[in-house]
């Protein structure tokens, strides 16, 4: 058995789902984070336990030929990139060879897997960012990112993954936030103003939404707050308050109101012009996302005979996109003001045959079950955990010919199809797409036959 504090020379083998290196010891798997395929490190067991055990890099010995110099000093510390420290095209191979992976040992699925779509930025692709604010114990504030498995702030001036200008921003609010004195959330005791700095790109459009998410009613001091944000980046044109009063690590509450300016930015995905609100879900990589659409559209096989559910619609950006080779969209989610979002995004572009309903996904699947509606093609594009057992069953009841499920995590897509192929619907091809370049996250579009 490996102790902690133990030293020991590995060799690692693979990358696992979380981006750590993996080698074994005597029998043992190590899991050692910022490691490289192929190489011969120098590792210290920092924990221990029955089946496997967890090291850190004290010296790498022999460098993997994929390792390379990584560009951030905060690379290791801040826990937004994973894979900073080797090449790109090693990076895609990990994340294509984790969709296998999931897919074979979670689902049973040997549905055949495509290349995975390569970005073609890997740097400043991100139109989102959201900052979390904590207080310095020598006075003022820190704003930057949570170290790894940490709510630890690990300050940053200007992340590679974000647009220029969100630089100039941050740095702006957090002058105003120390010259007015305003304090920073506590999540130990609940006190606080300030939670988050919450800013939105439209890529297409150079709009630029800042939101600022507090722990408070009203945020003193706001006009001063919108001089300084307003000097900081010309692009800006709405600036909000988000009013988040829970415990917990939810970033952004129900409530927003305008500061300044309009309640949403505008941007152009597919041709199809949308409107963003603070709590509108929107792809934040623009031109991975175009790709990502027209896989799906591909996958769902649309000659305009078709009636197209999209599950989790979000803004309705997806089904938008393929509106005008459907007879029929409806869009279903469950946020409010996505929705109207939603809405307004279809009367702007004038389609004319979309309904969006306002519900859970599987409430509303039942609701058009016991309407008569039956799809020809859906369209689901959930969260991270993936689908209920209950939503499975009631698509599979509907009996579309086609079902394209857009998904960001393998093991929850690889579990859902192998619920679906129980259900009659067999996978028949995936396509990984790399949205998030640097980090562990990989998006995937599958296609299901009956």
């Amino acid at each position: 058995m490996l102790k902690k504090n133990e030293i020991i020379t590995l060799k690692i083998d693979s990358l696992t789902s979380e981006a750590s290196g993996v080698g074994r010891h005597e029998g043992m798997a190590v899991f050692v984070h910022n490691a490289a395929p192929q190489e011969l490190v120098e590792a210290k067991i920092i924990k221990t336990s029955k089946n496997y055990a967890i090291g850190k890099i004290e010296q790498v010995l022999e460098p993997s030929p994929h390792r390379i110099q990584p560009d951030c000093p905060l690379f290791g510390r801040c826990g937004g990139c994973d894979y900073r420290h080797i090449s790109y095209s090693a990076e895609l191979e990990a994340k294509e060879q984790r969709c296998r992976d999931a897919l074979i040992r979670i689902g049973g699925i040997t549905a055949e897997v495509l290349p995975i779509i390569a970005a073609t930025e890997e740097l400043r692709y991100r139109n989102k960012a959201q900052f979390p604010i904590s207080a310095r114990p020598e006075g003022g504030i820190s704003m930057g990112f949570y170290a790894r498995y940490s709510h630890r702030v690990i300050p940053c001036e200007d992340c590679l993954l974000q647009p220029k200008e969100f630089a100039a921003i941050a740095q702006a609010f957090k002058a105003w936030a120390e010259a007015a004195s305003i304090s920073a959330y506590d999540e130990a005791t609940g006190r606080g103003v300030l939670r988050h700095l919450y800013l939105r790109k439209g890529t297409a459009t150079g709009e630029v939404m800042a939101c600022i998410v507090i722990n408070a009613k009203n945020l003193p001091q706001s006009e001063s707050l919108v001089e300084a944000l307003r000097s900081s980046c010309h692009d800006i044109k709405s600036i909000q308050i988000n009013i988040n009063r829970e415990s917990g690590n939810v970033v952004l509450g129900n409530e927003c109101r305008t500061l300044w300016g309009a309640g949403h930015i505008n941007d152009v995905l597919c041709g199809v012009k949308l409107k963003l609100s603070p709590l509108s879900f929107y792809q934040v990589n623009r031109a991975q996302a175009e790709r990502l659409y027209k896989t799906a559209q591909a996958f769902a096989g649309l000659t305009g005979a078709e009636v197209l559910l999209d599950l989790y619609c979000g803004i309705g950006s997806i089904g938008l996109s393929m509106a005008a080779q459907a007879k029929a969209l409806i869009g279903v989610e469950i946020i409010p003001q996505a929705v109207e979002n939603a809405r307004e995004n279809a009367r702007t572009n004038g389609i004319l045959n979309a309904e969006f309903i306002c519900a859970d996904a599987a409430q509303a699947a039942v609701q058009l079950k016991n309407r008569g509606i039956t799809p020809d093609v859906i369209i689901a594009d959930p969260p991270r955990k993936g689908c209920s057992a209950e939503l499975l069953q009631t698509m599979a009841e509907m009996q579309p010919k086609r079902i394209v499920y857009v998904s960001c995590e393998p093991s929850t897509l690889a579990r859902d199809l192998k619920l679906l192929s129980e259900l009659g619907y067999a996978a028949q091809k995936i396509q990984p797409v790399d949205m998030f370049p640097r980090t562990k996250h990989v998006e995937c579009v599958a296609l299901l036959q009956k």
